[in-house]
């Protein structure tokens, strides 16, 4: 694992640097085209990936190295040069509706996201201050076979916590604890501190109407074709 590791942040890296040449090249032109003052420019990205942290790999996981995205967003024309940074947790599903509200667009009712341009412009934090893990089944990278499980979970700003089928499954202070290496739910499932977290995580689940039901239930729900591993196939 530790040889690969290293082969693996080498890819990594080595991929970050010519991203950041391809922005460099975009925010090159949009300022040599007099795009730059009025143009929202937003890096982020739909996961992370583990490169041997916690003996795993890829996706899909809970931890920090995979749930954790970049969330960078420039423009000046609003918020001008200065960079700052800001607590908040947004979660995927709150881009597009925060990227409306930016361009002063109505958010139609049907979204599940949360708008943060208000937030972003000094207005109140619109969240409960937690973001919702969900994997509703293991595929690809993180079959069952490979010990993938469904799960949801929440990251607040302090904790994470991750539900599977059977029950909680982990528990983490990131202040105390930023790599995670002691899981608070090992011979301590009754605390007080669970039970707020797992009744924090079911309203949300509530909210959004998630039952929480096993994997397969969705595939049939939605009618996608798998393999025998109970994953859409797929090829690098």
């Amino acid at each position: 694992m530790n040889a690969n590791a290293r082969e693996w942040l080498a890819g990594y890296y080595a991929h970050c640097t010519a991203l950041d040449d391809c922005m460099g090249d975009l925010l090159g032109t949009l300022r040599e085209e007099g795009m730059e003052e009025d143009t929202i420019v937003l890096f982020f990205s739909d996961h992370g990936d583990m490169l041997g942290s916690q003996g795993e790999t890829k996706k899909q996981r809970p931890w920090e190295e995979s749930i954790r995205v970049p969330f960078l967003l420039f423009y000046p024309g609003m918020f001008g040069r200065e960079g700052r940074e800001m607590d908040a947790l947004i979660d995927v599903p709150d881009i597009m509706p925060t990227l409306l509200g930016l361009c002063g667009v109505p958010v139609p009712e049907t979204v599940e996201g949360l708008d943060f341009s208000g937030y972003l412009n000094g207005g109140d934090n619109p969240s409960d201050g937690a973001a919702v893990l969900s994997c509703p089944q293991p595929f690809g990278q993180f079959f069952t076979a490979i010990n993938g499980r469904a799960y949801r979970g929440l990251r607040t700003d302090r904790y994470t916590y991750v539900r599977t089928l059977d029950g909680p499954w982990l528990l983490y202070d990131n202040e105390e604890d930023p790599f995670q290496q002691q899981n608070l739910l090992v011979g301590r499932n009754g605390t007080e501190l669970l039970r707020e977290l797992d009744d924090w995580l079911q309203r949300k689940l509530d909210e959004r109407g998630d039952e929480f039901l096993p994997g397969m239930e969705y595939i049939r729900q939605w009618g996608y074709p798998v393999d025998e591993r109970g994953t859409v196939s797929y090829t690098n």
